[in-house]
Formats: C-alpha cells, sequence, structure tokens
C-alpha cells in the first residue's frame, strides 16, 4: 500500500467515526472523545490539501482593451465608493427612516451625471458596480457604460456578471471608427452582442444607409430577439429612409418582429403602412360616427393588427384602436372639416354610440407615438382641469406620455399648474416625467403642495412616493428655502398625533439629500 492509499483509508477511518460517534467505533481507528476526532481531522484536512498536486494552468487572459477616458476626480471617486456601499450619508435613524438620505436612490444620478462628463468607472469599482448593476436592472445602462472596457473583459471571467455581455454599450472607446469599414465589419462579425449593438449605433449616427446596410448582412442569420432589438435601436433617428427595410420585416418569421416594425412605420406619417391605415380608420371614423371593422384581414394582420383582444375587450373596440392608433394624426382635419386637434377632440363623435372612449385613448397613443405636441395639448386640455373630466384620459399614466412629447418647459409649467390646482395626491406620474433638476415655478408649486399637506396635518408617508422624487429631482438651490420647514413644531387642531414631528424629520431629510446632491455634481465637475 502506498502512501496516497494509507492516506485515503484514515480518512474514511475518520469520516466512519464522525457517523457512528467515537464510543461505538470497533477496531482501528480514532477513539475517545468528540475533541480527539476533530483533532485528527483537523491534521489530516491539512496533509490532504498539502497533497494535491496543482492542475496545470490556463493561459492567461489577454488584458483589457485600453479605454481612453478620464477616471473621476478623487472626491467623486470616494463618494461613488459611499455610494456603492450604501452608507448613510447624514444624519440618524432611531426606528423610522430618518432624516439620512437615502443613498441607493441617489445612485443612479451620479452614474448619470459621471457618464455626462464623460469619465469612466475607477478600476478598483468596477466589481462593485457590476454587483450592483446586476442586482439593479435600472442601473445597468449608466453602469456599464462607465465600467467600459474593463467591464466587459471582467464580465467574460465572470459567470455572476454575463448579464453585460448583452446589456451594456461597453462605454466609449472600444468601438471602430465608423468610417472604418474593415474594422466595423470585423466588430459585426466578431464581437458580443452589446458591443454589436452599440456598434450599430454609432454607425447609425454617422451614416444611416451604411448602418442598413450592416444589418442586412446579418438579418436573415439573426435570432428573433436580437433582431428586435436591432430593430429598437433604429428608433433614434428614424426616418423616411429607414422605410424599405421596415416594409421587409414586415413579412419577418416572428410575430414580435413583425410588430415592432409596424410599429415604427406607423411612426412615420408618409409611409405606406401609415397611409394604409389612414384609409381603414378614416373609413371607420367621421363626423358621422363610428363604425368599427367588421374582421380583422389579412392586410390587417401583416401591417401588425393584433387579432385577437385581450380579456375584457371586445374585438372590434380592439381592432378599431388598433387603426386608429397607427393612422397619422394629420389625416384627421380634413376628415372633420379642416378643424384643429382640439376641436376635433371637443366634438361628441361616437359618444352616442359608446365609441368615444376607445378612440380618445387611440388618438392619445398615436399622439405619444408620433410625438405629437399639438394633439398632445389638445387631448391633456387645461391642467386645472379635473382629471376625470379631461377632454382625452382620465389616466394619469397616460397623461404622463402626452406629457413627454411637449418641450421641456412647457411640460413643467403644466404639472406646475396641476399641481397647484390639485395638490400631490395625484401628481406622482406627471412629476416623473418632468426634467431634473424641478427649477422655477414647478420646484415652488411642489414645495408650496409639501408645506399645505403638512398644515393639513396628515402623516408624511402619506405622500412618500412624491416626497421621494422631490429628493431626487427638486433643484437644490430650493434646500435654504426648505430649511424652515425642518424645525419640529406643535401638532395643528385636528392633526394626526405626532404628525409635526414626522414631517419636521421628512422635511430634515429632504434638505440633507439636496444638499448631498449638490455636493455630488460639485464634486463631479473637471478641475
Amino acid at each position: 500500500m502506498d502512501e496516497d492509499e494509507a492516506g485515503y483509508g484514515e480518512w474514511e477511518e475518520l469520516v466512519g467515526a464522525a457517523l457512528l460517534g467515537t464510543d461505538r467505533r470497533r477496531g482501528a481507528g480514532p477513539t475517545g472523545s468528540p475533541e480527539a476526532l476533530l483533532d485528527a481531522a483537523a491534521v489530516h484536512t491539512v496533509r490532504r490539501r498539502a497533497g494535491l498536486r496543482p492542475a496545470e494552468a490556463g493561459p492567461r487572459p489577454e488584458p483589457a482593451a485600453r479605454d481612453p477616458r478620464p477616471a473621476p476626480p478623487e472626491a467623486a471617486r470616494r463618494r461613488l465608493a459611499q455610494l456603492l456601499a450604501g452608507r448613510t450619508g447624514a444624519g440618524g435613524g432611531g426606528g423610522r427612516r430618518g432624516a439620512a438620505p437615502d443613498l441607493t436612490e441617489l445612485l443612479p444620478q451620479w452614474l448619470a451625471a459621471a457618464v455626462r462628463h464623460g469619465y469612466r468607472s475607477p478600476a478598483a469599482l468596477v466589481p462593485a458596480l457590476l454587483d450592483a448593476a446586476r442586482a439593479r436592472t435600472d442601473l445597468r445602462p449608466h453602469a456599464l457604460a462607465l465600467a467600459g472596457t474593463r467591464g466587459l473583459w471582467l464580465a467574460r471571467l465572470n459567470p455572476d456578471w454575463r448579464f453585460a455581455l448583452r446589456g451594456g454599450t461597453g462605454g466609449a472607446g472600444e468601438l471602430p471608427d465608423p468610417a472604418d469599414t474593415s474594422a466595423v465589419e470585423q466588430l459585426w462579425q466578431e464581437g458580443l452582442f452589446a458591443e454589436r449593438v452599440a456598434l450599430l449605433g454609432a454607425v447609425r449616427a454617422h451614416d444611416g444607409a451604411a448602418a442598413r446596410r450592416l444589418l442586412m448582412t446579418t438579418w436573415t442569420a439573426e435570432r428573433a430577439e436580437d433582431r428586435l432589438m436591432f430593430l429598437d435601436s433604429l428608433r433614434a433617428g428614424l426616418s423616411a429612409q429607414d422605410e424599405p427595410f421596415l416594409e421587409a420585416a414586415l413579412g419577418d418569421r416572428s410575430r414580435n418582429v413583425r410588430s415592432a416594425a409596424a410599429e415604427l412605420l406607423s411612426a412615420l406619417p408618409m409611409s405606406a403602412l401609415a397611409g394604409r391605415m389612414a384609409e381603414r380608420a378614416l373609413a371607420c371614423v367621421g363626423p358621422e360616427g363610428v363604425t368599427p371593422p367588421a374582421e380583422c384581414d389579412r392586410g390587417m394582420l401583416r401591417d401588425g393588427v393584433v387579432e385577437r383582444p385581450p380579456a375584457g375587450r371586445g374585438e372590434r373596440a380592439w381592432w378599431l384602436g388598433q387603426l386608429v392608433e397607427a393612422a397619422p394624426l394629420s389625416c384627421w382635419s380634413d376628415r372633420f372639416g379642416g378643424i384643429g386637434p382640439a376641436e376635433i377632440v371637443a366634438l361628441p363623435v361616437a359618444a352616442a354610440e359608446g365609441w368615444a372612449e376607445e378612440l380618445h385613448a387611440a388618438w392619445c397613443r398615436a399622439a405619444v407615438r408620433q410625438r405629437d405636441a399639438a394633439w398632445s395639448r389638445a387631448l391633456l386640455g387645461p391642467a386645472t382641469t379635473p382629471p376625470a373630466a379631461g377632454p382625452g384620459t382620465a389616466s394619469l399614466a397616460e397623461r404622463a406620455k402626452l406629457l413627454e412629447t411637449l418641450p421641456d418647459a412647457e411640460r413643467a409649467r403644466w404639472v406646475a399648474e396641476f399641481v397647484r390646482a390639485h395638490g400631490l395626491t395625484e401628481a406622482f406620474q406627471l412629476l416623473g416625467v418632468c426634467v431634473v433638476p424641478w427649477a422655477g415655478a414647478l420646484g415652488q408649486a411642489v414645495v408650496d403642495a409639501l408645506d399645505a399637506a403638512r398644515e393639513a396635518g396628515s402623516y408624511p408617508w402619506s405622500f412618500s412616493g412624491v416626497m421621494g422624487l422631490a429628493e431626487r429631482c427638486l433643484d437644490p438651490a430650493e434646500a435654504d428655502r426648505l430649511e424652515a420647514l425642518t424645525a419640529a413644531s406643535q401638532d395643528p387642531p385636528d392633526a394626526s398625533p405626532g404628525a409635526a414631528a414626522y414631517w419636521a424629520e421628512a422635511f430634515q431629510r429632504l434638505v440633507a439629500t439636496l444638499r448631498l446632491r449638490a455636493a455630488m455634481h460639485s464634486e463631479l465637475a473637471p478641475a
């Protein structure tokens, strides 16, 4: 028996003694106390590990490609480390949330600002950044852009980070010059999916025709989910020159790809598909009323109309909505005698037959898809009008989408008027589409509404969603004006018990967060 076999036998004796107990074990092997067994096990464990023959070393990976972007300033690096660790930045807590800023909610702002400045992640923080992006999908676009080539290099070595190989652009510095056709072709054929998506976007920004030619070289060999992602990249810079490619995609073997192509084509008011949809929609809707389609024919199916409605929706209403949504909004003025969007929306057409809600909802979706600000204004109506009585839709989610088509300043004014008229209870989704930071009239309206809620005596957690948004979105310049609201006061008459102290704490957290955001942006500023 050689030494290896002897060692193996002794280990088996130890295992048997552990299973049966040292007192019950007979014959050779350890006996006595459990402590003696543990001592023997420790000795044999060390011997077994020391006796392992090392495996043959694999080849060293090639080093990561150089990322030419600068790292952020030292203070900003320390701040990123703090945000990734999730440590509090100020204040105390107690049993409640306390007055300390929520750093996990500030991390997305730091990442977005760093990307705007053109920084890369400090090398030592790339693993923590990838871990954060793995846990939170909302961080991935900016986190992966900051991680850059080093992040992709690490993702190839760690299965936990494989999402980065398909989910990001890989940052700047790794893509070839869009004019270098040979390098572009090589990366397109050999690159990771994330690199190919980024490459397609870069080439498209440089030369839209070249990007389409590149895409067509491998289109039929791509997987359906990849074709869908590549189509989605065409949204940026969508133009009439994309129409032939998208029209061909209407015959794709994947239903999702066909639907995506139809949606993109309907966003081009002069496309052939938009013309076909306009013809169908105008045959259904006019001054005389609404007559929804009686069937979903093959032409409608090819143009992206989904035949089977969701549960609870009638077939004809479902088809009507899809036709109107995909028709160019410009076609309705002539159909209704040359009047504008506001007058068309105000007409009682279809009200008697019960089609008004379906028709207005479809116009809302069309205004969002076609980014038509005039129709969005008409469908939103005055901000002071109660949502349930609005001309277009009572849905706050749909109203938020309509607001996104308006210029930034106009959107902020509309939401400020809404907050002043209706308070904060229904404003959460509308505030979420306003450009950060909330300054001027919008910031003033939000602060005044929060103060009014405090004076009313309710608890602040009734407005926790808006308060959280305010922490992330209010202009940090509002911190000084909010300081006066941080002092605890007596509960007003008929107030909820202890409400004043809770509000003081909430305003302390808001002020601390605004000041921390100001410091973050100052730290990121280039020297």
